[in-house]
């Protein structure tokens, strides 16, 4: 996950000794309100999260990318689920267990600290979503993801973007070309890139004083 300064490969030793789980796109990985028996290592592919509210209406959390944990959450606090999450591209999936999870922290103590920054930015991240969603407009939310990344080049679908901010997709379109036009970002195939980060920043920090 961006932002925590932490090593590319640091979840690599919970997918040495356990066969990765290959998954068609559309596959379900688990349910929400469902006990959570382990939590996951995306090896490859992509994976959405998402809630689903009692009158069908679903709503996204985020998207993973090769590299990340998901569902860990639930698998530490014991309690069921809080969100589904299902592959969006065919995946490589690593299922972690609590035996493994002692396994490799026994091995590997730098695992605990990294797991504990790692949940704690997943809580901050959606704190921070779900203020978004209900306070702020779709050009504050875009922005302001965009520069929750670390790296200035972000890849990803307009699609893709539109579900990680809870926005239409035509809208999302439209205010990323409106920034390209301002000549904050530059916006190529399956790619956006921040051209002037102090000037995104101070949009944001604008908007989020008024």
């Amino acid at each position: 996950m961006n932002g925590l300064n932490l090593p590319p490969d640091i979840w690599g030793p919970f997918a040495q000794h356990r066969a990765s789980v290959n998954c068609s796109a559309g596959y379900l990985i688990y349910l929400q309100n469902t006990h959570a028996t382990c939590f996951y290592y995306l090896k490859e592919g992509i994976v959405k999260s998402y809630f689903q509210s009692e009158d069908g209406s679903e709503r996204v959390l985020h998207i993973y990318r090769a590299g990340s944990l998901f569902g860990e959450a639930s698998f530490f606090d014991e309690l069921p689920r809080v969100s589904s999450a299902v592959a969006l591209t065919p995946c490589q999936i690593v299922p972690i267990d609590r035996e493994l999870v002692v396994q490799e922290v026994s091995k590997h103590p730098e695992l605990a600290l990294a797991m504990l920054k790692y949940l704690s930015r997943t809580v901050r991240l959606l704190s921070d979503q779900l203020d978004g969603m209900a306070f702020r407009p779709v050009w504050w939310r875009l922005a302001a993801h965009l520069l929750s990344n670390a790296n200035p080049t972000i890849h990803c679908t307009h699609e893709e973007l539109a579900a990680s901010i809870s926005a239409n997709r035509v809208t999302v379109t439209r205010t990323l070309k409106e920034l390209a036009q301002q000549g904050l970002i530059a916006l190529g195939y399956r790619s956006i890139t921040i051209l002037d980060r102090p000037a995104l920043e101070q949009l944001c920090h604008t908007e989020q004083n008024t």
